[in-house]
């Protein structure tokens, strides 16, 4: 789907209210926030909860996206926000019982599984830059817009992060 399609679909949407065109769109980004988020916060039922608080403050914001950037950079952008602003608030007491494999991982999923754990030991900003850029694909240039920093920020922090996780993945501390 292409971006004419994402306005003509919101365009729908916002005309008419219509859950299809919604639907599509959900469809189409979803994944795309599902995986991004399940990335920075580490666990998959926040993920979730953060999906559904991404598209609830996108619908209510639509009518105002100006298409400056795409509708996935500025779902990202939102996301981004949802994340930081719950990362912020008092944690809530629940189990993790979403980390927990329910059998013996194979050995391509120890090595995920120590990918993953050593982006969660990053800190936050090392931890979006690196998904931003290396798994997202933005550019220095967009990743600015999203996050609020200089391009040449969003470099060095991406450098430093590159060099602190391959610092965990070889078992020295960074």
């Amino acid at each position: 789907m292409s971006e004419a399609e994402d306005r003509a679909l919101v365009a729908e949407f916002l005309a008419q209210r219509d859950e299809a065109a919604f639907l599509a769109l959900y469809r189409r980004h979803t994944p795309f926030l599902h995986r991004f988020l399940r990335s920075l916060s580490g666990q998959l039922s926040e993920a979730e909860d953060l999906v559904q608080e991404t598209w609830v403050r996108g619908v209510q914001r639509l009518d105002g996206f100006a298409w400056r950037s795409s509708l996935k950079t500025w779902l990202a952008g939102i996301a981004l926000n949802t994340w930081r602003e719950r990362r912020r608030a008092p944690p809530a007491a629940t189990l993790d019982d979403d980390r927990l494999p329910e059998a013996p991982p194979a050995r391509h999923e120890i090595a995920s599984v120590d990918l993953e754990r050593a982006l969660s030991r990053l800190s936050a900003g090392y931890r979006e830059a690196i998904l931003l850029h290396d798994v997202a694909g933005y550019t220095h240039e967009e990743i600015a817009a999203l996050t609020g920093v200089d391009a040449g920020t969003s470099k060095s922090q991406l450098s430093r992060a590159r060099r602190a996780l391959r610092a965990r993945l070889s078992g020295r501390t960074a």
